[in-house]
């Protein structure tokens, strides 16, 4: 019976040191950074983290740095102007506007699923009241403003037309070459009640000028031979004068175009190759054609004159001005 009892003791003795044992090597392990289970580390790592002496939560300094959202709009205009498209205006950080020059042509291209374009009634080509946009850029336009340039011949020219919510200057004449801005922002391009408007979209403002320069992706035949009387008399009876046009393509960009010596076929020819499949000519003559684009500083926005030798607007449309123009503006 002792001798059981001895041998019992013994047993318990072993077993309390073999534990001993194991507790000291787990106290070890810990200390050295020997391998403990991938579980059970990170949660003790989380509490750690978690929670500060006196179980207060605490930040986790860790966390990733999330970027800044994008700017509402960026436009920057190249120090040199090349034959390939440039990006000049991202909106939310989507590319929206393009900038190239080709054989004495300078083109624009607009996005307009981030921009829209407003049409701007002038001080004397429309008048000063009655307009949502009047003869410069508005307030509402001033910080999403990425382009603007010149609009149409004069109001009291013939085959023109002029009307924005529901205010017309001009009436509007079946057959002419349309530009169709709807209430939800769109803009299109083409002859009035042969192609546009829309059954199925509520018009906004329409400018119109003379007949389509380019039509299902051709030039007019009648800018072969007829200049002046098709295509608007010029400063001293010229050919080639200052011109410009605006066209869309295919996919429903906006390309403008313009240039400082261009007949109406070359300036045609101009907007096909950028891929316009409609097109007006807007105005020209040296005095009324201009375009710019806006950078934006702390200021507000400078204006950037595109075409080379343009004789320009007074005020570049952030002054009132007595014609028409037209904007382009980030949604």
């Amino acid at each position: 019976m002792l001798g059981e009892r001895l041998q019992l003791r013994k047993r318990l003795g072993a077993f309390v040191l073999l534990a001993a044992l194991v507790g000291a090597a787990g106290v070890l392990t810990t200390h050295l950074g020997g391998s403990v289970p991938s579980g059970a580390r990170s949660v003790s790592a989380t509490a750690r983290i978690a929670r500060a002496p006196g179980g207060h939560a605490r930040p986790d300094r860790r966390a990733a740095v999330l970027p800044h959202p994008a700017a509402p709009l960026l436009v920057s205009v190249p120090a040199q102007t090349s034959p390939a498209w440039s990006t000049v205006a991202s909106v939310h950080g989507q590319p929206a506007a393009w900038l190239t020059r080709r054989a004495g042509v300078t083109f624009m291209r607009f996005d307009q699923a981030l921009v829209h374009l407003d049409l701007h009634a002038g001080s004397l080509d429309g008048g000063v009241s009655g307009w949502k946009y009047g003869d410069r850029i508005t307030p509402r336009e001033i910080h999403l403003i990425v382009a603007a340039f010149n609009g149409g011949f004069k109001l009291t020219y013939h085959d023109v037309g002029f009307t924005s919510a529901g205010h017309v200057a001009v009436p509007l004449r079946t057959g002419l070459a349309s530009i169709v801005t709807y209430t939800d922002g769109t803009t299109n391009i083409g002859a009035w009640r042969a192609g546009v408007p829309s059954a199925h979209q509520r018009v906004f403002s329409v400018l119109q000028n003379q007949q389509l320069l380019v039509d299902h992706g051709a030039i007019a035949e009648t800018t072969a031979g007829c200049i002046l009387a098709c295509w608007g008399g010029t400063v001293e009876n010229r050919g080639s004068v200052p011109r410009s046009g605006l066209g869309i393509t295919a996919g429903g960009q906006l390309v403008w175009a313009a240039g400082e010596h261009l007949l109406p076929a070359e300036l045609g020819a101009a907007l096909v190759s950028a891929g316009a499949v409609r097109a007006i000519e807007l105005d020209i003559n040296r005095d009324w054609v201009a375009g710019y684009l806006y950078v934006h500083r702390r200021g507000g926005p400078s204006p950037v004159p595109v075409v080379p030798g343009q004789h320009g607007i007074a005020g570049m449309l952030l002054e009132p001005y007595s014609r028409d123009f037209l904007t382009i503006v980030a949604n």
